[in-house]
């Protein structure tokens, strides 16, 4: 298993919002054009990028989706303290 990982998201307030976002990806849109458009976090500048990371860096409900993603899946929403993302392992 991987010890660090490369992922983008997009952070949403919303459950709904989050459902939304994935079947836009289903119907083609891209995950960093949805980023742009929807993400709350800055990383949004970045089509959504977190760069790469460690287990332990980011908090564990997010860390557990990330971490278990193939490369270049795309999680259900996840809720963490500060709302509902949708992940993408780059690799």
């Amino acid at each position: 298993m991987s010890n660090k990982i490369t992922a983008a998201h997009i952070l949403i307030k919303s459950e709904d919002k989050a459902k939304e976002i994935l079947t836009k990806l289903k119907l083609g849109k891209t995950f960093e054009e949805l980023a742009k458009d929807n993400s709350l976090c800055p990383s949004k500048k970045r089509g959504g990028s977190l760069g790469t990371f460690s287990r332990g860096q980011m908090v564990r409900e997010f860390e557990n989706v990330a971490f278990k993603l193939k490369k270049g899946e795309i999680s259900l929403p996840v809720k963490t303290q500060f709302g509902w993302h949708i992940i993408k392992r780059i690799n």
